[in-house]
């Protein structure tokens, strides 16, 4: 999925190395129309890299390098831009721990900017007090179903989902994979069927139905909406190899959502 494809404008910050890696992402992203020009470069440290064996059935395992994402902190974050935005994003929070994730969530939800953040790192019960200050912090928190259920030792996914919403997460959005989303919060659970395609590569699905979904809220859309647009961009793309496969806009991803058939599993 190419970022901002479904209409938001988009700019990033964090850190990448002073290394061909870097170089190469800072320009595909600059070609995509993302603004780089919050990117902070790290001298002597590797630019973040993931390898991503993909098995028959579209599924993969994934060996993450961190790098330059560990050299990242509040004290680098550009409070002042990010005030000044609708929406804020976080990725993987667990790097930086909950305590300096919150310091750069906390002033971004005082200046009224919407907060999000997903995980990177698989659900481990340690991980949940880590990344606990940042929680009240959060309006929404979009993880996979096994990190809920590893984070939480909850004996469903909804326990799982409602546990985090009473650490102060405002909403719970999870990804199920061939079942679609839940979405949980203090009002509401909500079910969300996955749509009807033949996957080729679910890498990216999780990055997908996050982008779709914050995209639904930033338009006014209600939860289960919101929810449906995060499944429709996972399914297209799910259709084809590599995180960015599919270029299409939001009204493309509309009609599809709106005729093709959706998924019943249990």
């Amino acid at each position: 999925m190419i970022p901002g494809s479904l209409g938001a404008t988009v700019r990033t910050a964090g850190a990448v190395g002073a290394d061909p890696i870097g170089d190469l992402l800072l320009s595909m992203l600059a070609g995509y129309g993302v603004d780089t020009s919050l990117v902070v470069r790290r001298d002597g440290v590797q630019t973040s890299a993931s390898v991503l064996p993909i098995r028959p059935d579209g599924s993969r395992p994934a060996f993450h390098l961190p790098g330059a994402n560990l050299a990242y902190g509040p004290d680098d974050a550009p409070h002042t831009d990010i005030a000044r935005a609708t929406h804020l994003h976080l990725g993987a929070p667990e790097l930086m721990g909950g305590e300096n994730a919150a310091k750069i969530l906390a002033p971004a939800r005082a200046a009224g900017v919407v907060a999000s953040a997903d995980l990177l790192v698989p659900g481990d019960p340690g991980v949940l007090p880590w990344i606990a200050p940042a929680l009240s912090s959060l309006d929404y928190l979009l993880p996979n179903d096994e990190q809920v259920l590893g984070l939480t030792g909850a004996a469903t996914l909804e326990d799982g989902a409602r546990a985090l919403v009473e650490r102060g997460v405002g909403c719970v959005a999870v990804t199920r994979g061939a079942r679609g989303a839940l979405v949980v919060t203090a009002d509401e659970v909500l079910t969300v069927p996955a749509f009807a395609v033949e996957v080729v590569d679910s890498t990216g699905c999780g990055d997908a139905f996050s982008a779709g979904f914050l995209r639904g809220v930033g338009l006014g859309r209600p939860l289960r909406d919101a929810a449906v647009l995060g499944c429709a961009a996972a399914a297209l793309v799910a259709q084809g190899l590599g995180s960015d496969h599919g270029e299409f806009d939001l009204a493309t991803a509309d009609s599809f959502a709106a005729g093709v058939p959706t998924l019943d599993v249990d």
